[in-house]
């Protein structure tokens, strides 16, 4: 019989994992404030649960994919009873939030694993996520193959909140390069150059990054805009990693920009707007469009 975990959120990036699990073969009990959630993975197989707390009655390990880090605080509270011993946070915190719920859970006997993801939904739907895990090095190699169904595993280290540092490095240099990127391309498109050759050229030359290559190209020159990530998520991630970075005494001057950039975009083009309409607002201060021709 395949091994039975829980799974809680089932979102964007939460219910194409999940997915992935039930097609790798683990039986899953599932739950999400969304019903239309519950149902993509109750028609492949997996089983319901009315509350946090039932998942946990039913499984010994449960997984989160959850948006906010008040979030995941509440959702980790909830699932610190019945059978469970280990929870796996693929959620994004911070470190602070990820060693305040791992020793709230360990006061319960149960063990935290801090395991965010990246790759986007695209990633999550291939299975091409990059996997930073943090935790005791003998229980993360145990739980590696399940989450080698995600992606590439990456162990980080054994302290709580090493996973969410990676992780909020990582973000943080996506969301420059989209902010930085855009600006490129609208200085571009103003001054009387094609989009699509401009990012030819820079995915030939040394300014080649993750917008270029991928998000300029194929959500904002088609005005798709349906990357999958959205921009109050970008934000609540850059503002994370400055928080951790002041909190460690890192100056980050060019972040801090960044960060006041994604700021903007967040109250003027709203949370759940795509993280590329980023550029957007520069368009609109510039009089141009990015397209193609």
């Amino acid at each position: 019989m395949a091994k039975q975990v829980g799974f809680i959120g089932l979102g964007r990036m939460g219910e194409p994992m999940a997915l992935r699990l039930v097609a790798a073969g683990y039986e899953l009990v599932v739950h999400d404030a969304r019903p239309e959630g519950v149902a993509a993975l109750t028609a492949k197989g997996a089983r319901a649960a009315g509350s946090p707390a039932e998942v946990a009655a039913a499984v010994d390990t449960v997984l989160l994919s959850l948006p906010t880090p008040p979030i995941v605080r509440d959702i980790a509270a909830k699932v610190g009873t019945g059978k469970v011993k280990t929870v796996i946070d693929l959620s994004t915190t911070g470190a602070t939030a990820a060693r305040e719920i791992a020793a709230a859970l360990a006061a319960k006997g149960i063990t935290a694993v801090d395991s965010p993801v990246s790759g986007g939904v695209a990633g999550a739907v291939a299975g091409t996520l990059a996997v930073m895990v943090a935790g005791p090095r003998a229980l993360c190699k145990d739980l590696e193959p399940m989450l080698a169904v995600f992606g590439k595993v990456f162990f980080i280290g054994e302290r709580p909140g090493m996973g969410q540092t990676m992780k909020l490095a990582n973000n943080l240099l996506s969301a420059t390069a989209m902010a930085a990127t855009s600006e490129a391309i609208v200085f571009g498109v103003k001054s009387g150059l094609d989009p699509a050759v401009m990012c030819d050229v820079i995915n030939a030359g040394s300014g080649r990054n993750t917008a270029s290559m991928d998000k300029v190209p194929r959500q904002v020159i088609t005005r798709k805009f349906s990357q999958g990530f959205a921009t109050g998520l970008m934000y609540k991630d850059v503002r994370l990693c400055l928080e951790e970075a002041e909190a460690s005494g890192v100056p980050m001057p060019v972040s801090t920009a960044v960060r006041a950039m994604w700021a903007r975009a967040n109250d003027e083009l709203g949370g759940d707007s795509d993280m590329t309409a980023i550029i957007q607002l520069l368009e609109r201060g510039a009089g141009v469009v990015v397209k193609g021709k």
